[in-house]
Order: structure tokens, then sequence, then C-alpha cells
């Protein structure tokens, strides 16, 4: 553990398109919880040790504006979904960001279709946490909590 003080640290949790359709499509990959319980676990969690605010959106150019004015954040946790695989924009508003992020799937995205085995922002990430779930957002603010560079 770093010693610093957590509880002025700030995660943003950022969710991309159809990810507000939790708890209703394909449970096979997404589980049964919803976005707003997925929110309140990450919430509950993280309680006394940072911050959190989140965000969703099915529209990539709202995401990258969003993105864009995360200067004051001090982390992010980034599902970006289908966008993962296809945005290069995303890429580009976090490489002028510069916001150390980590890259999360709910589903195991390498037991899937080969198309969605390549992410165009897993190479500037932190780390990448795939498959494990609800608990993929967990770890992710376990891991920026005790490591605050």
């Amino acid at each position: 553990m770093n010693g610093g003080d957590n509880r002025n640290m700030r995660i943003t949790v950022v969710n991309g398109p159809n990810l507000n359709m939790l708890g209703k499509r394909e449970s096979g990959f997404y589980g049964t919880f919803t976005l707003a319980e997925l929110e309140k676990q990450i919430q509950a969690h993280t309680q006394g040790r940072a911050e959190v605010v989140f965000y969703q959106s099915n529209h990539e150019g709202e995401l990258i504006t969003f993105l864009q004015k995360l200067g004051e954040s001090d982390r992010l946790i980034l599902n970006a979904a289908s966008l993962t695989h296809t945005s290069i924009g995303i890429r580009d508003a976090l490489n002028a960001t510069k916001v150390p992020f980590v890259e999360v799937h709910i589903s195991n995205v390498y037991a899937r279709e080969e198309f969605r085995q390549k992410s165009y922002l897993s190479d500037i990430a932190r780390g990448v946490i795939a498959g494990l779930g609800a608990d993929g957002y967990l770890a992710a603010a376990d891991y920026f909590i005790r490591n605050q560079k």
C-alpha cells in the first residue's frame, strides 16, 4: 500500500454502447445484473476509499466528448463495449487526455468471436480485465486505490 490519502481520489467509470441493457441482454455473457446494480456494487466497494463517478452512452461522439473532459479525474475504468474493437476516436481521446485507465470487459472477449479479440485500447491501458463480470470493475478500482500513480 502506498500510504497516500485515497479519499481525494476520483475514479470515473465509463460504459459504452448497450451496457445500459445489462440484465436484459445475453445473460450467458453478461450475467443478470443491471447497470444500476453494477454501479451500486462499485460504489459500496469503494466507499470511503475513493469518489466514484459513472457515465454511460450508446453514442461514440458523446463518449469521446466525455473522455476529453477527464483532465480533473484521477483514474478511469473503461468498458467501451463494442467500440473497443472499432474506435480510433476513443483511442485518440484517451491519448490526448493521458488519463490512466484500465480496460474492462464483463465477458471473456477472448472466448468469443474473433473480431472481439482485437482492441484499439489495450496497448495504451494500464491493464485489461476480461471475463470476471462485475468483479472486473472492482478489481480495477482496487488497483487504482492501491496504485495512485
